[in-house]
């Protein structure tokens, strides 16, 4: 148990990679730096999988691309409705970003969600982004009435509700990435041959695919509730 302790301290802890010298200095995290790489990254693939796209007699690349972010759209179109189209952008990216952050763990690097932080800070630009659609919906003052609603005493709970969400949405993600981490590792130390495999393609893949999925699911689910 020593030796999972220290592992999972490890897997909690975020070095610093370096200081930007302003304003007293301004680590960077290793978090941040992968959070970076992943950007770069899905910077390059758009820019070539989109380069000479056209309209007739397109590519088996184009045509691949094309069935690619269908899919994905039709996957974010389900859960927003057509009310809440406008806001599937977003749920797009932070579904792309948290797949390949929950991922890049077979790459060698600290996944960006095992780092608090980072899905603190996810969730709480879910909640910014789910309340605006609220207020753009209803107006201010429809907004402010609704906190009342189905009656007057509800309404400490109704604001109570604006700050437990985001750290629903936090600690559900954190804490089944975390919770992946501590069963692999309990299973390596009891079964250390051969078994582990198969545990870890359904923690390292399905596991935070799913992850990444019930996050934007529930951002979705809850902007649908905001504009109702």
């Amino acid at each position: 148990m020593g030796d999972l302790a220290a592992k999972l301290t490890e897997e909690l802890t975020c070095e610093t990679v370096f200081t930007i010298p302003i304003l007293g200095g301004i680590p960077i995290s290793e978090s941040v730096v992968v959070t970076w790489i992943i950007m770069a990254a899905l910077l390059v693939i758009s820019i070539l999988l989109t380069r000479n796209l056209k309209v007739h007699h397109i590519s088996r690349r184009q045509a691949a691309v094309e069935a690619g972010v269908t899919a994905l759209e039709n996957i974010i179109s389900g859960i927003l409705g057509e009310e809440g189209k406008a806001y599937g952008t977003y749920l797009f990216t932070v579904l792309v970003y948290l797949a390949i952050a929950n991922l890049i763990g077979l790459l060698g690097f600290k996944p960006p969600t095992k780092d608090l932080n980072v899905t603190a800070a996810l969730a709480l630009m879910s909640i910014v982004l789910i309340e605006y659609a609220g207020i753009h919906k209803k107006g201010v003052k429809k907004w402010l009435k609704g906190f009342s609603e189905p009656i007057a005493i509800v309404t400490p709970i109704n604001i109570l509700e604006i700050f437990i969400r985001p750290l629903s949405l936090c600690m559900r993600l954190f804490g089944n990435v975390l919770g992946g981490f501590v069963v692999m590792e309990l299973i390596k130390t009891i079964i250390p041959v051969v078994i582990p495999v198969p545990f870890s393609f359904y923690f390292d893949i399905f596991d935070g695919l799913i992850q990444a999925y019930v996050f934007v699911f529930l951002t979705g689910l809850f902007i649908n509730e905001a504009i109702e």
